[in-house]
């Protein structure tokens, strides 16, 4: 059947896809994605402690992710809110640490139970919006051109049909073949966009299941890719060739465009991901040459590449220090520079000024 932007996509092909996955382009991109992807695994395994990039990286991705639906913040607002206990936080800030609750979330549940199932999805999203969403059951739901506000496509309606294309999603993501699992992950990405299963947050499940993904293929030991970034730079092109693989078959330009995605994110991922463990070296060597001895610890210096902001708790919960003590270390730290202090709301956060800039590169 010929596809039509303002009918239910209903007719949307099962997987897997009836033309060639793997010509010659394709391959040869998939070569370069995978070289720049297990480089990434490998540094990110050369870490000492693998939170200060669960904590740092996720964040970063769920800002991205989250303005690729123009939920707009701002890395201070994001880090000041995830650190502090007090104070308001804005609607959008909200939504981006949702996010970061939901990929960490998912790839908690993933490790318990290595599968990828709608009942996963459906936790995702719920993590995502903070409510008790479902798969849609109702008509109505459209993708508009936000310029012109024509109906550019529109998903499969009935709660049958989204859960029969969803069962077919899942065995295909479960289904041993030879198909690399790169490609695979192009593929799933958008017929998870396809079947459009709930009436809201569903690109940014979608992404998040990119990830889980390349976890659950063990081509990342970490949910570390910042893939959205790239979809940002990119995000007019993105639109362009989803639609094109539902209307044109174009599946070759989508897989293309998704494995240069991998392959950029991977090697501007590591680029980010050597810097820090280099900061965090120099400022190792620095502290112990600077600080008290009855201070400085390894450990210490670990928790404050954890996330930008640090405060008394965390390193309470860390088991550095008692409070008193905890909040004397950080004002030593801030002494010798390594930190600067700032009220939020009631408490007294201090920044990792230089992280900060980093990771806003």
């Amino acid at each position: 059947m010929r596809f039509e932007p303002e009918q239910p996509y209903n007719h949307l092909p099962l997987l897997p896809p009836n033309i060639d996955l793997e010509t010659p382009a394709i391959l040869k991109k998939a070569i370069k994605a995978n070289r720049a992807l297990a480089e990434l695994k490998g540094i990110a395994r050369t870490i000492p402690n693998p939170a200060i990039f669960i904590n740092t990286l996720t964040i970063q991705e769920a800002k991205a992710s989250s303005e690729i639906e123009n939920i707009l913040t701002t890395n201070d607002k994001i880090y000041q809110a995830f650190s502090a206990g007090s104070g308001q936080i804005d609607s959008a800030t909200k939504e981006v640490l949702s996010y970061r609750t939901a990929l960490w979330e998912g790839y908690t549940e993933l490790l318990r139970r290595p599968v990828l199932t709608t009942n996963l999805f459906v936790r995702i999203v719920q993590s995502i919006k903070e409510n008790s969403a479902e798969i849609r059951n109702a008509p109505g739901t459209q993708i508009r051109n936000v310029t012109t506000n024509k109906t550019i496509y529109t998903p499969p309606e009935g709660e049958n049909i989204i859960r029969d294309k969803l069962n077919n999603l899942e065995w295909y993501i479960h289904e041993d073949d030879d198909i690399d699992p790169l490609i695979k992950m192009a593929i799933i990405h958008y017929q998870f966009e396809a079947i459009h299963p709930f009436f809201d947050g569903n690109g940014r499940a979608g992404r998040i299941i990119n990830i889980l993904y390349l976890i659950y293929q063990e081509l990342l030991d970490l949910p570390i890719l910042y893939l959205s970034r790239y979809i940002i730079q990119n995000k007019r092109k993105y639109y362009e060739l989803l639609i094109r693989v539902t209307s044109q078959e174009d599946w070759q330009s989508w897989i293309l465009y998704m494995l240069d995605a991998v392959e950029q994110t991977a090697i501007s991922t590591t680029k980010k991901t050597l810097a820090i463990k280099e900061m965090l070296e120099q400022t190792s060597t620095f502290a112990k040459n600077n600080l008290p001895q009855r201070v400085y610890s390894k450990e210490l210096i670990e928790l404050l590449f954890h996330q930008p902001y640090c405060k008394a708790q965390f390193l309470v919960e860390a088991n550095i220090a008692q409070r008193q003590t905890a909040a004397d270390y950080l004002k030593q730290l801030e002494k010798i520079g390594l930190l600067k202090s700032q009220k939020v709301g009631r408490e007294t956060l201090y920044l990792n000024q230089k992280l900060f800039e980093l990771l806003s590169l």
